[in-house]
């Protein structure tokens, strides 16, 4: 959902790059005119006419510009803010938590016992609860993409689940307040 202040933002970068767009092509134009109009011998009269143009285009497009700049490194300045705030509440989150993740943890690694998974299966068992994607697994695994899907697949039919949601809702299924 948008806020006030980002939707203002975002209409004010369209706005700014509308008249940017707009500047570009009258400086285009203009220019143009001038060159021919320069091999015509126009008066001098007409040449300041579309100088001022020219000028007034450049000024608009340096306004706009330096209006998008602003606009686009404050909104690139409260997402780094939004994300450290979030970085910072997940640290948070797991401290406090700590002792229950830990058992958890624990929990997790029986039920793959249990389900009598191999110890690359485990590892990527865990990698995938916490959200890694496939390709990322390889890279941290030093192993093809194609290997881990193949474990992935693996871990899904061990375990009796379709895929990765269920792999997770197995294990937070019991965690969340139930119907």
């Amino acid at each position: 959902m948008f806020y006030r202040a980002e939707f203002r933002a975002l209409n004010g970068k369209r706005l700014s790059l509308w008249a940017i767009s707009l500047s570009i092509a009258v400086l285009v134009l203009i220019s143009l005119d001038m060159v021919a109009d320069y091999q015509e011998g126009v008066s001098w009269r007409h040449w300041f006419f579309e100088g001022a143009l020219l000028l007034l285009a450049l000024t608009v497009l340096i306004y706009f510009g330096r209006y998008y700049f602003s606009l686009t490194k404050a909104t690139i300045g409260q997402t780094e803010q939004d994300a450290a705030s979030a970085r910072q509440q997940a640290r948070q989150w797991r401290e406090t938590n700590q002792e229950v993740v830990a058992v958890l943890a624990r929990q997790i690694q029986q039920q793959f016992v249990i389900w009598q998974l191999t110890q690359a299966e485990v590892e990527v068992g865990m990698l995938l609860l916490k959200g890694l994607s496939l390709a990322e697994i390889a890279g941290l695994r030093s192993v093809s993409e194609r290997t881990i899907r193949d474990q992935a697949r693996s871990i899904y039919h061990k375990s009796g689940v379709t895929g990765r949601a269920e792999l997770s809702a197995f294990f937070l299924e019991g965690l969340l307040p139930g119907e």
